[in-house]
């Protein structure tokens, strides 16, 4: 099998994955910030609960970490056309291990024992003491097994799962990369060419969402959907950016796709507001399940959409947040949490605690970042930044130095 060789058109860079990139870290900060109010089970709860911030979260649950999941594949596309796969094996270790790794140990600690001594968690023992005496009892057990150890990283598990599906899928990526897979991508994309064919794209999901026993092989435990949607959504994203076709399908049907989303969105509301019994194995649960499908893959093709329409040039502000934004995304729970802590019994309505939470959180996380993160070299390893480019040329400069001195 002999493999595409990158032409130009195929190296430009996609401004509007890094755009979307940035927005869906900014989402995921809003919604984490909700969930503090929303009426479902968290590390940390306000006193008071909020309808309209648990609508909010069903809602963003939909298509949030399917966003991610999708800029993943497109991003893991374009960094085979310019890495071996050795070198993205490397590059996605050095990436994501280290702030997997630092956050299990360092930031997740506080998540677990401010959840243990809140008195609101089902999912760990209660724990009385300093934060001190609670890190050695930290290696006790599993989270949500009977202990405290965060194997998975509570919302870390981005970075795991993103890992191990990247690792599993370089196999069928390295294959789509060959003549004989690039004339599947383009039969695939020739065949959904008709009129509202490309809406389908996702109907084979279907299989997974509504077959999948959600307390077996389903489990919805990681942001609200399987490890089969995001393996799904994962090779779709990757499909999607490797054929031009593609790209002008998602724009023409950018109007369409927001029309639906609002109608299967509404749709799957009122039917899971009513007494609509949907048992696993039923065909209500089939249907409602694959309204859920389309509804994520709509507002997944809008926001596509999007970016594409309206976020296409670079600029100094994505150059900064495009950096930024792992960073900001490994810290923002803890901080939620920790803040959160210390808020949820103050006297105030849920709106002005939202505010508060968001605008206090946020400044925090971007002084960490600023003060701390992007300069100094061991904490870009950690939080998974490249070396600053000055740091870059001094080490490559540094044997040339050593060789003149020695000669």
């Amino acid at each position: 099998m002999t493999q595409l060789k990158p032409n130009s058109t195929t190296l430009s860079r996609r401004w509007d994955i890094d755009w979307l990139r940035v927005l869906a870290t900014l989402a995921v900060f809003l919604f984490h910030c909700a969930r503090f109010f929303n009426d479902e089970g968290w590390h940390i709860k306000n006193n008071e609960l909020d309808l309209g911030m648990t609508i909010f979260v069903n809602i963003v649950a939909q298509w949030l970490m399917p966003l991610f999941f999708i800029l993943s594949g497109g991003s893991i596309y374009y960094a085979l056309v310019s890495r071996r796969s050795g070198a993205f094996i490397r590059e996605r270790m050095t990436r994501l291990l280290p702030p997997l790794i630092f956050g299990i140990l360092v930031l997740i600690p506080p998540q677990v024992y401010i959840e243990s001594v809140s008195g609101q968690s089902d999912t760990v023992p209660p724990f009385a003491g300093s934060f001190l005496e609670f890190y050695p009892h930290y290696f006790d057990g599993f989270y949500a097994f009977g202990g405290y150890f965060a194997w998975m990283g509570l919302h870390l598990w981005y970075l795991l799962v993103l890992f191990i599906l990247s690792l599993l899928t370089l196999p069928l990526f390295i294959l789509l990369k060959t003549h004989t897979g690039q004339r599947g991508v383009t039969g695939l994309a020739a065949g959904l060419a008709k009129p509202g064919l490309f809406l389908l794209l996702p109907a084979p999901l279907i299989i997974f969402e509504a077959g999948l026993d959600p307390d077996g092989l389903g489990l919805r435990a990681f942001g609200g959907w399987s490890l089969a949607i995001y393996l799904s959504w994962l090779i779709i994203g990757y499909v999607l950016a490797a054929e031009p076709r593609f790209q002008q399908a998602i724009r023409q049907h950018f109007f369409a796709a927001i029309g639906l989303g609002v109608l299967t969105l509404t749709l799957g509301l009122s039917l899971a507001d009513s007494d609509f019994a949907a048992p696993y194995g039923s065909l209500n649960f089939t249907l409602l399940m694959s309204i859920r499908i389309f509804n994520s893959w709509f507002w997944l093709l809008a926001i596509l959409g999007l970016g594409q329409r309206y976020f296409t040039l670079k600029n100094g502000f994505l150059t900064y947040t495009s950096e930024a934004s792992l960073p900001f995304y490994i810290l923002h729970q803890s901080v939620i949490v920790v803040i959160g802590f210390f808020m949820k019994d103050w006297a105030l309505g849920v709106l002005p605690k939202y505010v508060i939470l968001a605008v206090v959180s946020f400044a925090i996380i971007m002084a960490l970042y600023e003060l701390l993160i992007r300069r100094f070299g061991l904490l870009r390893f950690l939080f998974g930044l490249k070396a600053r480019q000055s740091d870059r040329n001094a080490l490559a400069a540094q044997p040339k130095k050593q060789t003149a001195s020695l000669i």
